[in-house]
Order: C-alpha cells, then sequence, then structure tokens
C-alpha cells in the first residue's frame, strides 16, 4: 500500500449500470473502462460475470482493452460464480475477486436463513477458494453499516487470516450517519489485530445523501480504498461520486492525502458516461452539473468578477471543464464541432463526423444557439444510427376542435411501411400508427420527457420504458419535436426486443 494515498475503485460498469434503462453494450463499456484508465483509477470494477453471458463478455474484453488498473470482477460467496469470474479474468494483467456476503442480523436471518457462525464460515470458505485463483482478493460484508461492529470485527479478522487483501465495508442501505460510519472504520482500526494486513474500503450508497459524506469520514478514520462512481450513479438513490471525493481531497489540502486522478479528465468523461446511459446531470450536480460554476446572483456575480476564489473553490478548469466556451451556430464549421465533441468526452471517426455535422446544421437551422446536450444528443442519435427499425417520415396534426392524426413511414430491415392513426393527443396518435406496423403485443409503463435548455426552440429527450414478453425494455429519443423524439424513443425500446 502507498503510504499516504486513497485508492480509487470505480464501479461504473457494475453498479452504476445497474440503473435501469442504463445498460451499455460490450464496445460502450471498453469506451468508458479506457476513459476510467486515462483518468486513472487504480481498480476497475467489470462487472458480475455469472450474472449474464454479456457482463461475462464484458470482462474479458475491458481486461484486454485496458493495461494498468487492477480488473474487478464481483462474485457471491459461491464456489461458481468465482469459477466464472476466474475465466472472465483470464486476461486480465492485474486482477481481483471481489467475493462476499452480507453480514447483518436482517441478512443474516431473512435472506440466508443462517446464523453468525455458519456466516463466518461461508465467508472463510470464498475468500480461501478465490485466492486458489488470484492473489488479490477483496471481501465485501453486505450491509455492514447495519452489522453490529463486535461481530463485523470478527468476520473481518477471520477473512483477513484466509487471505483476504481488501475488506469492503459497504454502507449497503445508505443508512449510517458519517459519525458513525466513520467510528465503524475506526473500531476496526482499532479492534481488529491482523487488519494491517488488508486494506479497508468504502463502498457508500446515497440513499439519505449523505454517501460521498460517509465515504470522506471513512477515510478520515482509515480507509485507504473508497468504491465510486462517476456522477454518482447507481442502484436507487446511487452511489459516492467519484468527482465529489477526487476533488474534497485536492481542495482540502489539510487532509494529508491524495489519489492518482487526473482531475482534467472529470467533465469529459461524467459528459461521456452521462451520453452512454442517456442519464442526464442534474444541473445542482456538485462538481460537474451545468450551474456548479454558474453564478447568478448580483452578489456572486459582483464577487467572481472582481475575484473568483470568493465563490469559487475550484478553477473550473481543474476538472477540464473549459470556461472559454464556443458557441456553435449554423455558422460553425467541423474543427469547432470536433473540438467541442473532444471537451464532451466524445471521440469520433471523420465519417461519423460527416453525419453528425449534417445533423448539427439542420438542428442549428431550428436553433439561435447550439448548446452542449444538443451536442451529444446528435453523437448519441448517429449511434443508433444502425437500427433494424427506422422512421423514414412522421406527419401529425392537432389542434382545438379536432381529433389528433398522425401518420408515419417506417424502414424495417429496409423494407418500406406506412400507417396513419387517431389517439388521444399527436404522441398517442404517432404511436398508435407505430403499433399499426409494428404489431407485437407491447405496453407503454413509463414516459419521461425532459428539456434540455429553455426556450420555444428547446431540443427534449424522451425516456420510455415499455413492457414485452414479460420482460421491460429501455428507450431514448431526442429532438426539437416533441413527438418525432418520442416515436424515437419507442423504436429505440423495439429496437432491443428479440427478434
Amino acid at each position: 500500500m502507498e503510504k499516504g494515498k486513497v485508492y480509487i475503485f470505480d464501479t461504473t460498469l457494475r453498479d452504476g449500470e445497474q440503473v435501469p434503462g442504463c445498460q451499455l453494450n460490450t464496445v460502450e463499456k471498453i469506451q468508458v473502462a479506457k476513459a476510467l484508465e486515462e483518468l486513472g483509477v487504480d481498480i476497475i470494477e467489470a462487472g458480475f460475470p455469472v450474472s449474464s453471458p454479456g457482463d461475462f463478455n464484458s470482462v474479458i474484453e475491458i481486461s484486454k482493452a485496458v493495461t494498468w488498473p487492477v480488473i474487478c470482477a464481483l462474485t457471491r460467496a459461491v464456489e461458481k460464480d468465482i469459477d466464472v469470474a476466474a475465466d472472465a479474468l483470464k486476461y486480465a494483467k492485474r486482477k481481483r475477486i471481489h467475493t462476499g456476503i452480507g453480514t447483518s442480523d436482517a441478512h443474516i436471518k431473512y435472506k440466508f436463513n443462517s446464523n453468525r457462525e455458519e456466516i463466518i464460515e461461508r465467508a472463510v470458505k470464498a475468500v480461501k477458494y478465490a485466492r486458489r485463483f488470484v492473489d488479490d482478493v477483496e471481501f465485501y460484508a453486505e450491509d455492514a453499516g447495519r452489522t453490529e461492529n463486535e461481530y463485523l470485527a470478527r468476520v473481518i479478522e477471520a477473512v483477513i487470516n484466509a487471505g483476504a487483501t481488501v475488506v469492503n465495508i459497504p454502507d449497503t442501505t445508505g443508512y449510517c450517519l458519517p459519525s458513525e460510519y466513520g467510528a465503524k472504520i475506526k473500531y476496526l482500526v482499532d479492534n481488529v489485530p491482523n487488519i494491517d494486513k488488508a486494506i479497508i474500503s468504502t463502498h457508500c450508497h446515497n440513499d439519505l445523501g449523505m454517501a460521498t459524506a460517509n465515504t470522506i469520514s471513512g477515510i478520515l478514520n482509515g480507509a485507504r480504498q473508497c468504491e465510486v462512481t462517476i456522477n454518482g450513479i447507481g442502484e436507487r438513490a446511487g452511489n459516492t461520486a467519484l468527482e465529489e471525493v477526487a476533488m474534497i481531497l485536492k481542495s482540502h489540502t489539510d487532509i494529508p492525502l491524495t489519489t492518482g486522478i487526473n482531475t482534467t479528465r472529470i467533465y469529459p468523461l461524467s459528459r461521456q458516461v452521462s451520453n452512454l446511459m442517456n442519464m442526464p446531470v442534474q444541473p445542482n450536480k456538485a462538481i460537474v452539473g451545468k450551474n456548479a460554476f454558474a453564478h447568478s446572483s448580483g452578489i456572486h456575480q459582483d464577487g467572481v468578477l472582481k475575484n473568483a476564489q470568493t465563490y469559487e473553490i475550484i478553477d473550473p478548469k481543474e476538472i477540464g471543464l473549459d470556461d472559454n466556451a464556443i458557441i456553435l451556430t449554423a455558422r460553425s464549421g467541423r474543427a469547432a464541432l470536433r473540438y467541442r465533441l473532444e471537451v464532451l468526452g466524445v471521440k469520433v471517426e471523420a465519417d461519423k463526423l460527416d453525419t453528425i455535422y449534417q445533423n448539427f446544421l439542420k438542428l442549428a437551422d431550428k436553433k439561435k444557439e447550439i448548446n452542449d446536450d444538443d451536442i451529444l444528443v446528435l453523437a448519441g442519435a448517429e449511434r443508433h444510427s444502425d437500427q433494424h427499425i427506422k422512421v423514414d417520415w412522421l406527419q401529425a396534426t392537432s389542434g382545438m376542435g379536432m381529433k389528433p392524426v398522425a401518420s408515419i413511414g417506417l424502414d424495417i430491415a429496409g423494407e418500406k411501411f406506412e400507417a396513419a392513426a387517431t389517439g388521444n393527443g399527436p404522441v398517442d396518435a404517432a404511436i398508435n400508427a407505430l403499433k399499426q406496423i409494428i404489431k407485437r403485443p407491447m405496453t407503454l409503463t413509463a414516459f419521461t420527457i425532459q428539456g434540455v435548455t429553455k426556450g420555444s426552440d428547446d431540443t427534449c429527450k424522451v425516456h420510455v420504458q415499455v413492457e414485452h414478453g414479460h420482460h421491460t425494455y429501455y428507450g431514448f429519443g431526442a429532438n426539437t419535436d416533441i413527438v418525432t423524439a418520442s416515436v424515437e424513443a419507442y423504436i429505440d425500446a423495439i429496437n432491443k426486443f428479440p427478434r
């Protein structure tokens, strides 16, 4: 362990990807993994290999694609899980198996129908089995946040004796107060005799909005690894945000700890993850939200103009935010567009850039000014240009005193189809017309519209959730026309149905 360093364990591709509708394919995961390597993370949790063939393959391909970060695979305390993880990690230059079991009384009683002694036996057995395959084994004590400290210390001592090199103390439900979580870490430091043989790791959830505070409290009390995600994404309310921990430790020079994070890569990667996962970053999100360095109060504006340090504790350039923004309009060229894409973490080949640029010009003719979110939408649309089903044309008519009507033309694997229908509104009419062509049983279960900017020329994003064959599929669309965006989102979901 490097003295004075906090190791960054990124689980964007595992815990972060468990957000409904945010799943990535293997190619997209490799893009993120390479960007995480450039960012400087120490460990990349690449997936849960036994959970699906896709996750298994992603761990394999990520292992091949990156060089120096440790590649980690998650398992339960089950031999088959560990076997599959070891197989998935066979190409990793540096590998880790992350295994564990629930340790709180609630998990022991209701999840495992077991007892404390048996849980310790299972934990030890899993760690010993994992050590047959790798030298680096991390053990997680699930729901450690609600586990009684004395028993937790017994579990941690036992798994370190069994060969665990890292011990993960998750606040799985996000329940702990910062003082409580910090005290738990300190208790382990003070009461586990062999704790010096392992690194203590934090893994905090944000259910009560305290994930980052708990993580920092854990670090201040002896943890030297923290498990985080880009933008704080993750199940339920999310995980600790990587960018928040990195910038807290960088900004507080009174804390004698550092990370290996190249903070100038934070903003581009934040936007890349948001774009690939179709998961917008809330405007007031710390560090990477679009309002994080915006000042609307007259008093604040006056202070910032006199000296930025009056209201900014971070220089925007430290996170890779280009505060000398190039405003894009219909008169902007390819070079300006490519530059802005690169700032946002999107790298495109020349042929893809040409397509994006043509769509950019069409959008620029509709809008006075193109913003970053518009550009990411255009780049995202290009990613889906090879879909099986595409919209050729769409026309919708509605107004006071008239029945909404929509007509649509689809291209399905090169074959053309047309249909028309009425509905309760233009969006409903367009989807009804779509269903006349795509005659598969499906139910729209969620429909969300989000405006990217303010104004009548706004680009809107539409997220849908469609049920088909007892499975849920998620779709995304974006356009200045809400009907078009809605249909694109619906088709995006349908394209994910099994053929």
